[in-house]
């Protein structure tokens, strides 16, 4: 996917991002975001500060325009986009930085992309349920709501994924 394709997708994933937020409020077990997978599908050309601040600033617009807490998801995304590049030389291989291209589809197995899909996801989800709950909900609530929510992000991260990192033998 050319450059400038790939951002317009993505911009328009923020705002696929912020109808969910908005409108699809399943239960208060599960909180179902795609930010984490879009951040791991960034080009792996982008440098990791620059990440960040995309980041950053997605979450920020995705806080300031649908959730009302300004700052959970930019506080739970932005350690996802610091271990992105690691995530992806531990789960893919140091293969996709000597070839200097991205991960795709179709180059990797779907076990590889969804063990990536469920590092970031867990991560994401670990800092932003600490967050949101600050000691002041059972442990039980929690863990339900960090496994559901776990659940359901990784099985509409895959369907992102195919659209973010799409098989480039195209």
């Amino acid at each position: 996917m050319r450059k400038n394709s790939f951002f317009l997708v993505y911009l328009l994933l923020m705002v696929v991002q912020m109808l969910i937020c908005n409108y699809f409020n399943l239960t208060p077990y599960v909180m179902l975001s795609i930010l984490p997978v879009m951040v791991l599908c960034m080009p792996l050309r982008v440098p990791t500060w620059l990440t960040m601040a995309i980041a950053f600033a997605t979450a920020s617009a995705v806080d300031l325009l649908s959730e009302g807490l300004l700052g959970l998801n930019a506080l739970a995304l932005v350690p996802v986009a610091f271990v992105r590049k690691e995530v992806i030389r531990l789960v893919f291989g140091g293969e996709l930085f000597a070839r200097k291209e991205d991960f795709s589809v179709h180059k990797n197995s779907f076990g590889e992309i969804l063990l990536a899909i469920l590092m970031v996801q867990a991560l994401f989800l670990l800092v932003y349920i600490w967050a949101d709950g600050a000691g002041t909900r059972p442990f039980t609530f929690e863990a339900i709501r960090f496994g559901a929510s776990l659940a359901a992000g990784v099985i509409v991260s895959l369907l992102v994924v195919g659209v973010l990192a799409p098989d480039t033998r195209k």
